[in-house]
């Protein structure tokens, strides 16, 4: 589902690549592994996130995704010109993504999943084009954030088929993923380093 003006908003503010970087320097302090030679980033926005990421995690090649053109054309700009050579914006569906099973070693993925009807298809994908041992790192919403009585007129999401904590705790599982390292608040957030078995 691709984002309205008052979500482009908040992707796209400085706070919001601040706090990008909280969140990804914890990841690779809980991460298994830094040295990856291949991350996707599903749902990239401007591009923020896979600056950080190439800054922190320095894969030696990114693919960024996200289903909205804008997007795209924003994170071509964004992007810095030392890592442009090793980034491939694309303009792409998460539920059905162009790669053969196992490309990856990272999946990065921040507030994508609560976007997405069929959000379990879209995990299976992510777990699918992600190698054995590789990592899925995830920064996840709960509905009581984007669904109470204020942000469900301004913020458009999903109105069916929402996951809590134990939900996504479950489609994990399901798709062979196993949490490592999280920091959730109960009923509001997750932030997660996975591995797939």
């Amino acid at each position: 589902m691709k984002l309205n003006w008052a979500e482009r908003w908040v992707v796209n503010n400085p706070l919001r690549t601040i706090q990008q970087g909280v969140i990804i320097r914890w990841m690779r302090r809980n991460s298994l592994r830094a040295d990856f030679s291949r991350a996707l980033e599903v749902g990239c926005g401007r591009g923020s996130g896979a600056r950080i990421i190439m800054r922190e995690f320095q894969p030696l090649h990114m693919h960024i995704m996200d289903l909205d053109m804008e997007m795209i054309r924003r994170t071509r700009r964004y992007i810095s010109p030392a890592y442009r050579s090793r980034i491939c914006p694309l303009v792409e569906d998460l539920s059905h993504l162009p790669y053969r099973a196992s490309s990856f070693d990272a999946v990065f993925g921040f507030g994508v999943l609560h976007h997405i009807e069929d959000w379990q298809g879209a995990l299976s994908e992510i777990a699918r084009v992600l190698k054995p041992g590789g990592s899925y790192f995830m920064e996840e919403l709960y509905p009581s954030l984007y669904q109470n009585f204020i942000t469900k007129w301004i913020l458009l999401h999903p109105q069916g088929n929402r996951f809590r904590s134990e939900d996504l705790r479950k489609a994990l599982a399901l798709s062979g993923l196993s949490m490592v390292a999280e920091q959730e608040a109960p009923g509001l957030y997750i932030i997660a380093v996975c591995r797939k078995q």
